[in-house]
């Protein structure tokens, strides 16, 4: 492991750059901010827009930022690899020109590289016009494995890399690439690095699309087909030689036939005249014929398994093509509640075709996935979702079109009837059930136990009576609307300035009512809430006091030479349950008399 003193800066930054004088200024400064030590190096790829005299000036005023210029080589590739053999940190990230970083990105890869001891740390990427991957940003990990998590689906190489990592195993990009160079660089990375980590509560890296659309992968071609698939030999290939056959080679190749094979038989091959179809057929079952396994295989989606089936019938690859493209229209029209099931309703069509229509829940953190049953009538559909019978969690909601093999889905809840989409919490069973709509996009989730959403809970006091030194308590509660006492647990005591807490068992003793009886309190204001398990995490709802009649008088007890006084009490504002208690020796006792004696 790399020792800290033998290298005089923590990070070096590296930056290719061709024709980026509109986006240099605030990718630069988005790398000098950072709190980490660094250099910066930037090759110019021979620009012709200025931007020498940007890069000029910020080097001559930034010591730790340094630009070399060469001559234009069309791949950044080159430039990376002239910017890396410069490169004297502990650490190396890539970042390009047109791009920028999140002002703690450094700060925070570096310290999850420290902390873990990583090789490689992947910073959550922010998209702004571009696509992004998202799979393996659901929470941070100090050490994930390439098998056991979709980190491999991030080829990008905006990452946090460490530099003896590179040099040890001669990692570098290919410059005979034009694109795609950064995904054969990831990949063999990966394959050696010990420690990958995951940084996913921050937006470190922020992808630009450039308005004008001059970046190389925003070009038209830059993602042709049959560049795309010779392309895509590279990094296979990487994999093999270093990963010997078996789970994980599989789980590897399986990210490359998903969105880079296989995928040249959708929306590419459908934009392709008829020769060049024939020629991604045979290029698409080379690559099959070469690296496709049975473990690849098993695992493949219906509609790749579908299309692996025609690759010698070119009609029916347009056909297939033609669904997976076609536009997926659909609305919510209803949404109601049917004694404890959820009633959802809708239309739904896929332009040009006929289907098979199914409604489709998906658990948002462990992707279990439920299909519900539709009644279907032409393009309009209704299902009837048990709510008692789903996991505890968020489950999203989803119209499906099967046609042809192919499963095609889309979120409802975008295009709606504004009148009769109106989600309402249900209580059932003992757990809360609590449709809803996102934001900003308007889908329809349904959250199972209050895991996103807040629960809409009412807790009254109705009375309150002193059982010697305990203060017995009584109320009502609902959830929803309904009567809520099955998902009562414990009252809940909290002292306003320690935070201290009480906790005392609550009982149901109707389908609306509960008790609870508090022992002696300690010196201090107390506020009382009632804890709620409604199926997912415990919730805790302040008790309301909506008749004073219902609070009981100041409570007055001696023990030894000290006086307790304890009284229950609702807030001027909100009218929460509290209670004040005091204690008060017996010579504060004769000194409080003694002061009002003099007056």
């Amino acid at each position: 492991m790399d020792a800290e003193s033998d290298h005089p800066v923590d990070v070096s930054v590296l930056v290719p750059a061709f024709n980026c004088r509109a986006y240099l200024d605030r990718c630069l400064t988005s790398l000098l901010v950072q709190r980490v030590s660094k250099e910066i190096i930037v090759v110019d790829d021979g620009s012709t827009d200025d931007s020498r005299s940007l890069l000029d000036l910020y080097a001559r005023y930034h010591p730790n930022l340094t630009v070399i210029y060469q001559a234009h080589t069309g791949t950044p590739a080159s430039g990376r690899n002239r910017a890396l053999s410069r490169a004297r940190g502990r650490y190396v990230y890539f970042c390009d020109a047109d791009d920028y970083l999140g002002p703690q990105a450094l700060e925070k890869l570096v310290a999850a590289a420290d902390r873990t001891r990583a090789d490689i740390v992947v910073g959550k990427v922010a998209g702004h016009g571009r696509k992004v991957p998202i799979s393996m940003f659901r929470a941070n990990a100090d050490r994930i494995t390439l098998l056991g998590s979709t980190v491999y689906n991030s080829l990008n190489c905006f990452k946090l890399f460490r530099r003896s990592l590179l040099d040890r195993h001669r990692i570098r990009f290919d410059e005979t690439l034009r694109i795609g160079e950064d995904m054969e660089f990831t990949a063999h990375a990966y394959c050696h690095a010990d420690v990958i980590s995951v940084v996913a509560d921050y937006d470190c890296y922020h992808l630009v699309a450039r308005e004008d659309g001059t970046s190389l992968m925003q070009e038209p071609g830059s993602r042709e087909p049959l560049s795309w698939l010779r392309m895509v030999r590279q990094p296979i290939r990487r994999v093999a030689e270093h990963v010997p056959p078996g789970a994980l080679r599989d789980h590897l190749l399986l990210r490359h036939f998903t969105y880079d094979i296989l995928a040249q038989l959708g929306e590419p091959f459908l934009g392709a005249d008829e020769s060049t179809r024939e020629k991604i057929a045979i290029e698409v079952a080379d690559l099959c014929a070469e690296w496709l396994t049975e473990g690849v295989r098993t695992r493949l989606s219906a509609t790749d398994r579908a299309r692996l089936a025609s690759l010698t019938d070119p009609d029916r690859l347009v056909r297939l093509a033609r669904v997976q493209t076609a536009p997926l229209r659909r609305r919510l029209t209803g949404l109601e509640w049917q004694d404890d099931r959820l009633l959802i309703s809708g239309t739904v069509a896929l332009a040009g075709f006929d289907g098979a229509v199914g409604l489709l829940l998906r658990e948002r953190s462990r992707r279990t996935e439920l299909t519900v049953p539709v009644t279907q009538v032409a393009d309009l559909f209704s299902a009837s979702v048990a709510v008692a019978g789903l996991a505890t969690g968020v489950w999203d909601v989803f119209v499906a079109v099967e046609c042809e093999g192919i499963r095609r889905i889309g979120r409802l809840g975008p295009d709606r009837e504004r009148r009769g989409v109106s989600p309402v919490p249900r209580f059932t069973g003992g757990v809360v059930a609590l449709p809803y709509l996102t934001r900003p996009y308007g889908n329809l989730s349904l959250d199972v136990g209050g895991h996103v959403m807040r629960v809409p809970a009412s807790v009254r006091l109705t009375h309150s009576e002193w059982v010697e030194r305990r203060l017995r308590v009584e109320g009502l509660v609902t959830v929803g609307g309904r009567p809520g006492a099955s998902a009562v647990r414990r009252l809940v005591w909290r002292e306003r300035r320690t935070g201290q807490e009480r906790l005392e068992n609550a009982l149901a003793t109707g389908s609306r009512a509960f008790v609870a009886e508090t022992r002696p309190l300690g010196r201090g204001i107390w506020d009382a809430y009632l804890e709620l398990d409604m199926g997912g995490p415990t919730a805790r709802f302040p008790v309301k006091v909506t008749e004073p009649k219902a609070l009981e008088r100041t409570r007055i007890w001696w023990s030894g030479p000290v006086r307790w006084t304890a009284r229950p009490y609702a807030t001027a504002v909100g009218h929460r349950l509290s209670a004040a208690v005091r204690r008060t020796s017996v010579l504060g006792l004769a000194r409080r008399w003694l002061r009002q004696w003099r007056r």
